[in-house]
């Protein structure tokens, strides 16, 4: 096994299926976690004929869950040297007098604790081998704080922090940490946020060109292929229609 390993988590959709498949088209050996087994099954058996997978489902918001699932990788796939955590989710666009109780609990438990538990099997792995590259997706709410968007934001916020604490840690050791933050991207984001109300989803992504989940992945590509000796250390992404978390040039 000459490739180097990546683990994404999230990998079922949107971004973190989108660098799959492209990191499949680059050397790469993949790793592919998510809760929808079907997914993962037709996910691997498209990349299987480019490079090895191997696929993993699991709740990150369940700890002895994912200590499990890690637990059953053998051999030399264990030995990770890229760590995408991209599983995140948004649930509930509500003032914060009046928010969910369970839609702070889920952004909170996959948005932050999720990456934490992912993090804390994977790195010390990284450590002992003195080398790996983490990328941690996070999002221009984890740099600017829109109306409603309170505890959404806050999970993105400890994103970026956290990042920077693990650049910080990890920088004795040889190990990359790249934070990554996307504007508007279509994907299932709006369409879990608005709780599957397709009409109110669509209208988010109407009027301009947003991002899409394969310019992420292009990013990430990028980031990978750099010399040893550069870190992009934090990437803001925006579709040229934006200019903040809440300006977006719309036509219509």
């Amino acid at each position: 096994m000459n490739k180097r390993i990546a683990l994404i988590t999230g990998a079922t959709s949107g971004i973190g299926q989108a660098t799959a498949r492209l990191l499949a088209r680059h050397e790469f050996n993949l790793i592919l976690c998510g809760r929808r087994k079907d997914r993962l099954a037709q996910l691997n058996e498209e990349l299987s004929p480019l490079t090895e997978v191997r696929t993993l489902s699991f709740d990150v918001r369940n700890f002895s869950e994912v200590e499990n699932v890690w637990n059953s990788l053998t051999g030399n796939w264990k030995k990770v040297d890229v760590l995408i955590n991209n599983a995140g989710n948004a649930h509930g666009l509500d003032p914060i007098h009046s928010g969910n109780l369970t839609d702070w609990d889920a952004m909170m438990d996959i948005n932050v604790k999720g990456l934490l538990y992912v993090s804390r099997l994977v790195i010390p792995g990284m450590v002992e081998r003195q080398q790996g590259h983490i990328i941690n997706i996070g999002s221009i709410a984890g740099k600017e704080v829109y109306p409603n968007g309170n505890v959404y934001c806050a999970s993105k916020f400890a994103v970026d922090a956290l990042t920077r604490g693990m650049r910080l840690d990890l920088n004795p050791y040889n190990i990359k940490v790249t934070g990554i933050h996307p504007g508007l991207v279509e994907t299932e984001f709006s369409l879990v946020r608005f709780k599957g109300d397709e009409e109110r989803a669509g209208q988010v992504y109407k009027g301009y060109q947003p991002l899409r989940a394969e310019d992420i992945a292009d990013t990430i590509v990028y980031v990978l292929t750099r010399p040893d000796h550069v870190v992009l250390a934090d990437i803001v992404i925006f579709p040229k229609a934006q200019a903040s978390s809440v300006v977006v040039k719309k036509t219509v």
